[in-house]
């Protein structure tokens, strides 16, 4: 058995709906797939210490958040019967109502493809070394803590 390459999760700004939509399509074409599941990532315009988010300016320690999205993809692909997983996470700036996460699994069950997404999102969030530093509107920033 071959090891499987670790896939490139990162794109520059926002993940454009244009792409979310041709990634769908193009699962059409995979007649065993009868169930999607797809979160969709997206910067809140959060109002902090009174003042609003703008954007978030994303940062990653790449090569270790790759290589442990490879893991948690073994991870869930041991778990659940998919298909397919598909992750695309945002570096650089991405402004509010923009998104900067899309995650994407596909099963024959619609089950597996949702509680592989679940499973997957809550690891991302949990465990890639991705940085959020939130811009307010009136250009001050602070690192974003999540919750």
């Amino acid at each position: 058995m071959t090891a499987k390459k670790i896939k490139n999760i990162f794109m520059q700004g926002p993940v454009p709906a244009s792409f979310i939509g041709e990634s769908i399509q193009q699962h059409s074409a995979k007649t065993g797939i009868g169930g999607h599941s797809i979160f969709l990532g997206q910067v809140r315009a959060d109002a902090i210490d009174g003042k609003e988010v703008s954007a978030i300016e994303y940062t990653a320690y790449e090569e270790m958040a790759l290589a442990k999205m490879h893991s948690i993809r073994e991870d869930i692909f041991a778990k659940y019967d998919l298909i397919c997983m598909h992750v695309y996470h945002s570096l650089g700036k991405v402004s509010a109502g923009e998104i900067c996460l899309f995650v994407f699994t596909s099963s024959a069950h619609r089950k597996a493809a949702i509680d592989a997404c679940n499973e997957t999102v809550e690891r991302i969030k949990a465990e890639l070394p991705v940085w959020g530093k939130e811009i307010f509107s009136d250009d001050t920033s602070q690192w974003k803590v999540n919750k």
